[in-house]
């Protein structure tokens, strides 16, 4: 499978009405009996969160997506993920379908006001990470995170694996799964960190960070245990979806 050659200084590929894709999931998941829950975050917008209860739970498990606006296989790929409605039964859920809902509409990386939400949980200066942050604080601790994303400069799918206590790791089964109907990104390095069969393993070190993505105040506050999935923008979406589709079934339920 080849890369489209579309993106060029930036995401030029496949656009989503994410109002369409929000509605859909949120329908979904209303179906199947989950919590629906609207966060407002600025001038009568607002941000959905989805919680599914579980009987007998033994682990609590977390996903978010669109946090870049220029990103729309996450948002996808949990609409679908609730559609199919295949999960673990043993596990709590807590899903946010787009956390940048005003970036999708312009089809850009950043909220409207130009900021990357990605890079402010730390300082908190928007609308939107302040009140994502104030519904996490009401959640339980997670025993997994995935955050899913997309890269349109890669070459393949990769992962950012935050495991500082050693837990066996979930990323080789999410590779392996994700290989059968997306490239892996092999190289050496990747977005300037070492990488090892599409597996990066960043530092944990919240002073090496001045601007702290989701992930990382996740770990600081809420996990131990975090998988960032970069699907390959400058492939077809259907393909970019089922491979973030492919690393989540397969972490839950590991071979």
């Amino acid at each position: 499978m080849q890369r489209l050659g579309k993106n060029h200084g930036g995401y030029h590929g496949e656009r989503i009405d994410i109002h369409q894709v929000t509605r859909a999931a949120t329908c979904a998941a209303q179906r199947h009996g989950w919590q629906v829950a609207a966060l407002p975050f600025e001038a009568g917008r607002e941000l959905l969160t989805f919680r599914r209860d579980a009987a007998g739970a033994r682990r609590n498990v977390y996903l978010s997506t669109g946090i870049h606006g220029d990103e729309p296989a996450g948002p996808l790929a949990i609409s679908r993920l609730l559609e199919e409605n295949l999960w673990p039964a043993e596990a709590n859920l807590f899903v946010c379908p787009c956390l940048n809902p005003t970036g999708f509409t312009h089809n850009r990386r950043e909220n409207q006001h130009g900021k990357d939400l990605n890079r402010d949980y730390k300082h908190f200066e928007t609308a939107e990470t302040r009140a994502h942050v104030a519904w996490l604080a009401q959640q339980p601790p997670f025993d997994l995170v995935f955050c899913l994303h997309e890269d349109w400069e890669a070459n393949g799918f990769y992962v950012y694996e935050l495991n500082p206590d050693g837990r066996p790791s979930l990323a080789p089964c999410m590779i392996k799964a994700v290989a059968q109907r997306c490239p892996i990104d092999l190289a050496e390095v990747i977005e300037g960190r070492p990488a090892l069969g599409g597996i990066i393993h960043p530092s944990h070190d919240p002073d090496s960070r001045p601007q702290w993505p989701e992930a990382f105040w996740l770990l600081q506050h809420k996990t131990r245990l975090s998988y960032t999935l970069e699907a390959p923008s400058d492939f077809p979406l259907a393909t970019r979806v089922n491979a973030l589709m492919a690393a989540v079934n397969a972490a839950l339920v590991p071979e």
